[in-house]
This record gives structure tokens, C-alpha cells and sequence, in this order.
């Protein structure tokens, strides 16, 4: 793997790994899952194959983070909006 690439997959793992600590199931849940998909994919040398695989890690940021917005959101809501009907 190139270093460039050693470094961009290093940068989405802690990347990951930050934001994981909010996850809804528990961050020691999303901590395994996130080391169990990193370590299947440790032997890819392609270095397409390794750009495929970060570009899918930043498309799996961008939904936790719309995840996370979610729920402020919805948390938000139900703070300063009643839910009558009227």
C-alpha cells in the first residue's frame, strides 16, 4: 500500500472511530464491527481497490452524520413542539 494511501485509511479509521461513540447500539458495538471490516479488507494491495474502499468509508461518514443530525433533530423537536393535534 502506498504511504499515501496507509495515511488516508488511517485518517478514516480514527475518523470512524470518533464518531462512533455516539452510535445508537453502543460504541464498543460500532468499535468491533468497524475493526471486523477493517481487518477483512487489510491484505488489499490494488491501490483502486483500496480508493473504492475509502470512498465507501467517507459514504458510511456522511450517513452517520446525517444519522446524528437526525436525531439532535428529532430530540429538538419533541422539546419545544407539543405533539397536539389541534
Amino acid at each position: 500500500m502506498a504511504s499515501s494511501l496507509r495515511g488516508e485509511v488511517l485518517n478514516l479509521y480514527k475518523n470512524l472511530l470518533y464518531l462512533g461513540r455516539e452510535y445508537p447500539k453502543g460504541a464498543d458495538y460500532f468499535r468491533s464491527r468497524l475493526k471486523a471490516a477493517f481487518l477483512k479488507n487489510k491484505d488489499v494491495k490494488d491501490p483502486e481497490k483500496i480508493k473504492q474502499l475509502i470512498a465507501r468509508g467517507e459514504f458510511v461518514i456522511k450517513e452517520l452524520e446525517a444519522l446524528y443530525f437526525l436525531r439532535k433533530y428529532r430530540a429538538l423537536k419533541q422539546r419545544y413542539y407539543s405533539d397536539d393535534n389541534q
